[in-house]
């Protein structure tokens, strides 16, 4: 059974700092691009950042130079490093792999993260 299982998330004051994690379990091939995207209520869901078996990265414009996102493509784990903290961060946070060969994309059940006084 294919499963990818987010831990992390939480509620957090502006300007404060989490690390959300990501884990693949049930998946045969090595990751070819894992990511975060998110979901605010009432909103689309949108790409926050992506990295690829190479090491290449992707941010949104809204994140970038406060986010940081790593992982291991074999392994099937991603992380999310969350600095600077805003509101308009808070959302849903689902983490997303596409594997090699088949580009079967796998998605999380998502991490709520709430940023607030």
């Amino acid at each position: 059974q294919v499963q990818l299982v987010e831990s992390g998330g939480g509620l957090v004051q502006p300007g404060g700092s989490l690390r959300l994690s990501c884990a693949g379990s049930g998946i045969s091939r090595s990751a070819r691009t894992m990511g975060w995207f998110r979901q605010a209520p009432g909103k689309q869901r949108e790409l926050v950042a992506t990295i690829t078996s190479s090491g290449t990265t992707n941010y949104a414009e809204s994140v970038k130079g406060r986010f940081i996102v790593s992982g291991d493509n074999v392994k099937k784990t991603v992380y999310l490093q969350m600095t600077g903290l805003k509101a308009e961060d808070t959302a849903v946070y689902y983490c997303r792999m596409i594997v090699v060969v088949t580009f079967a994309m796998y998605w999380g059940q998502g991490t709520q993260v709430t940023v607030s006084s």
